[in-house]
């Protein structure tokens, strides 16, 4: 064998390499397994057979009816049933190592010692009958024991010295198996990533194509309208907000039968300014009579105290509703909230609007499907990734012992890389 202080290899390299360097060792020692191994299982079945010449022959007994040699007919029939059964179940390795041939002659000394223990106690009643019988089933026997003996002794002191190299072998064999899971593993998770990415350019595609949809001229109209809405209401709730507190006590004095004074209408309106301004002023005719006669009634209410309202908030109260009684604080504001609410839902009601709204509607749900799909491959892949690290785990482990196995068998230091 060459002596190497540090030599790096792949895994198939190592393979061929650890051949050629033990092939002296190791190929005799494996021919004189395979050798031992036909010599017992050969044995086995000249004993089976013998266990069948005593089946046959006690059979044969049997039917004469002898009453001298029946009984005793029965039993060895029963015995090398028995002895055949046995046999049977022992199953020499077709691929031989030092584990499974190990395996097969503890299996084989279990039945030689029952077999063993069955001869003691059997073979002395069935005498003197089967004389000749028994004498060869028995040469046979010894012949099997003596086979077993030499399997048993090479195992022990000779086979059990190339034990480290031969799971050295089966270890690389095991680390190719798991280098080729690795490499289609990591190819699905490659398949996959290809995947999820064309898909994301897909969704990113939809997202612009929204984009662009928003972004036309009538959309963008619509969404200024929106905006502006969205600042008249914001207007809106700061010209009322010293009537908040006042409009809740009205709406209970008038739910409560306190006397409010409003019709079911008039409450109606008061609730919709209390829940949505901006929808309550829009109802209203020019000019907001409805609300108006509302505020004239509110202020009666809290001439008469009926609200309990503290000083300084019916001072308030008392301002706003005069604004909005006399100095008409509300007439433009109300013009705009009606001009712009009309223009919104024209904007909406419009066939450009709903055929992007059509389109928006469709690239959206096409981005749910695609965002689903990609949530899966996002999944699979970290399944992958999971399943990668595990054999890249299994792989390091299998190169330090085989490694170190080297180093122990035959003194040279090796990397696999």
């Amino acid at each position: 064998m060459s002596a190497l202080s540090e030599t790096k290899f792949s895994s198939s390299e190592v393979k061929t390499w650890l051949e050629k360097e033990t092939s002296s060792t190791f190929i005799p020692v494996q021919t004189q397994a395979q050798k031992h191994r036909d010599n017992i299982q050969s044995a086995l079945q000249n004993l089976s057979e013998a266990s069948k010449m005593l089946l046959d022959n006690s059979q044969k007994e049997i039917e004469k009816r002898n009453m001298k040699v029946y009984n005793r007919a029965r039993a060895l029939n029963k015995l090398a049933n028995l002895f055949i059964e046995r046999i049977k179940k022992l199953n020499a390795p077709e691929q031989v190592s030092y584990d499974n041939l190990t395996s097969f002659a503890q299996e084989t000394q279990k039945a030689i010692n029952v077999t063993e223990v069955d001869i003691k106690n059997w073979f002395p009643r069935i005498s003197p009958f089967f004389i000749m019988d028994r004498r060869k089933f028995l040469a046979v026997y010894e012949k099997t024991k003596m086979t077993f003996n030499d399997l048993n002794n090479f195992l022990t002191k000779e086979y059990v010295k190339t034990k480290t190299l031969e799971n050295t072998f089966q270890i690389l064999t095991e680390l190719q198996d798991l280098e080729k899971q690795l490499s289609d593993v990591d190819t699905q998770k490659s398949e996959l990533k290809n995947e999820r990415l064309q898909i994301e350019q897909e969704i990113a595609t939809l997202q612009q194509q929204i984009a662009g949809l928003k972004g036309s001229a009538t959309v963008e109209q619509l969404s200024q309208a929106e905006t502006e809405i969205d600042a008249l209401v914001n207007e809106l709730k700061h010209e009322l907000r010293h009537l908040q507190k006042p409009f809740i006590k009205m709406q209970s004095l008038a739910t409560s039968g306190g006397g409010a004074g409003l019709t079911p209408d008039e409450l109606k309106i008061l609730v919709a300014h209390l829940e949505n301004p901006f929808e309550a002023i829009i109802a209203e005719d020019a000019g907001c009579p409805t609300l108006k006669e509302i505020l004239q009634k509110l202020s009666r209410l809290m001439n008469e105290d009926k609200l309990k309202l503290k000083p300084d908030k019916a001072r308030k109260a008392e301002q706003a509703i005069d604004d909005i009684l006399r100095r008409g604080s509300l007439i433009g504001l109300h013009r705009k909230c009606v001009e712009t609410a009309s223009r919104k839902k024209k904007l909406e009601n419009s066939a450009a609007i709903e055929e992007t709204k059509q389109a928006i509607s469709v690239f959206e749900q096409q981005i749910e499907q695609l965002t689903i799909r990609r949530n899966n491959l996002e999944a699979d892949e970290q399944v992958k990734e999971r399943a990668c690290n595990e054999l890249l785990e299994k792989i390091r482990d299998h190169k330090k012992t085989i490694e170190a196995n080297i180093l122990s068998f035959l003194g040279v230091q090796v990397q696999i890389n």
